[in-house]
Order: structure tokens, then C-alpha cells, then sequence
């Protein structure tokens, strides 16, 4: 691999400005259809993430409820205080809750909030069930995206206090394990977003991702959007 490429990272904000600028341009030109087609990709790319969680704890040979998928989650933030979320309760079923997003400071650095937050209509609850289909999250409060103080939400079952002892061995023994980097998730978010707007709007969702990867190279440089070829999905 070229060493230059390696040296090229994606963060955070280059996944949310990935969305935001596929969204963006879906519905400036197909108006609602545009916005629809959006969230159905984003259905779709959640669940696919959720899906490979749970293929992860099946190989561990864990069991696939509430207290695995927090354990196997994909990602972590690019540094300490850029995220900040928790719990807020963990019975009779688990409440957390995200104060600090870095996703919504990037909207907002980018002014394109009104695009980005779809991201957030259904993201959460699509991994939950791409991990287990009848599984459920609930947000319970307004979203930081549209302007609530902190997004919370309902998991719909409880960890008992052995679940919590469990979720942290867990976590520890996992480690960074089952994360993938930013270039990874920028790629597949670009991937089925991609192939979602194609599937449903045809020539116009290829005309929204051409201008979109145009503003995404005109934000961040060229180098940005190469190092997304070959990311995903992973060799097997």
C-alpha cells in the first residue's frame, strides 16, 4: 500500500460531512423522494453494522442481548472529551444518554445541520436490530441534532447488576478489538448510501453523489476521499 495513504485518517467529522453531503444533495434534487431515499439508507447502513456486531459475539460464542451489543460496538471516538455519554439507568430497562456529540459539532462547524440530523432519525435503533431483529431503541428525549439538550434512549431491557459486572469484563477483555477506524466507517457509509440513492432515485441519486463527493473533496482535499477505495468491505 501506498505509505502516503496510510498516513491519511479519517475522523469523525469526515463520516458526518460524508452523510450530510450525500443528504444534502439527494434532496436538493429530489426533494422529499431525496429525503426518503436517505433514510433508507440509513436503515440499511445500520443494520449492517449491526449485523457484523452480532457475527463478532456469535464467534465469541456470546449470546446476542442488550448487555453484548453495548460490549461490541464499533467505533470509539478520535480523542478523550470529544464524546461524552452514559448511563442513566440500568433497570427496569437500560437509559443512556449522549451530552457532548462530535457528529453534531461537525454539522454545526459545517453549518448543515438540517441535512446532517437525519443521520439520527434512525440510526441507533437500526443497529440494535441488525443485531437482533426484535430488539427495539427507544429515543426518549429530542435529539441533540434537532435541537434537544441530549439525546437519551430506551435499550427496552434491563442489565441487572450482574449484566453491568459483565459488560465491563467484557468491554476490558474485547479492548479495541472490534473497532474499526474511520476510513472503514466513512467507506461503508459512502457505499450503501450510495447504493440505496442509485436503487431509488436512478440517475438523479448518481447525479447527488457526484456533487456530494465533489463537496466532500472541496472540505477535506482529494486524499480524503482515496482512502476510502479498498476500505470496505474488508478482505476476508
Amino acid at each position: 500500500m501506498n505509505t502516503a495513504k496510510e498516513t491519511v485518517s479519517c475522523k469523525i467529522e469526515h463520516h458526518a460531512m460524508m452523510f450530510a453531503f450525500l443528504a444534502k444533495r439527494a434532496i436538493e434534487i429530489c426533494g422529499e423522494e431525496g429525503k426518503q431515499a436517505i433514510l433508507d439508507g440509513m436503515t440499511v447502513y445500520g443494520k449492517e453494522r449491526g449485523a457484523r456486531m452480532a457475527a463478532r459475539a456469535i464467534a465469541h460464542g456470546d449470546p446476542l442481548n442488550t448487555m453484548t451489543n453495548q460490549a461490541y460496538g464499533e467505533w470509539k471516538p478520535d480523542y478523550d472529551g470529544q464524546m461524552q455519554f452514559g448511563t442513566l439507568r440500568t433497570e427496569p430497562t437500560l437509559q443512556t444518554y449522549i451530552s457532548k456529540c462530535a457528529w453534531c459539532e461537525a454539522w454545526k462547524k459545517h453549518d448543515i445541520t438540517e441535512y446532517g440530523k437525519l443521520y439520527c432519525v434512525n440510526v441507533d435503533n437500526a443497529v440494535y436490530q441488525g443485531f437482533r431483529s426484535d430488539f427495539v431503541c427507544t429515543p426518549t428525549a429530542t435529539s441533540m441534532s434537532w435541537g434537544g439538550e441530549q439525546c437519551e434512549f430506551d435499550w427496552g431491557y434491563p442489565l441487572t447488576p450482574e449484566d453491568v459486572e459483565a459488560l465491563a469484563a467484557k468491554k476490558k477483555d474485547l479492548g479495541t478489538s472490534c473497532m474499526k477506524d474511520f476510513n472503514f466507517h466513512t467507506a461503508h457509509l459512502k457505499d450503501t448510501i450510495s447504493k440505496t440513492l442509485i436503487e431509488k432515485l436512478g440517475t438523479n441519486g448518481q447525479k447527488a453523489i457526484d456533487l456530494a463527493l465533489a463537496d466532500y473533496v472541496d472540505t477535506f482535499g482529494q486524499e480524503y476521499l482515496d482512502v476510502l477505495e479498498g476500505a470496505y468491505p474488508e478482505e476476508v
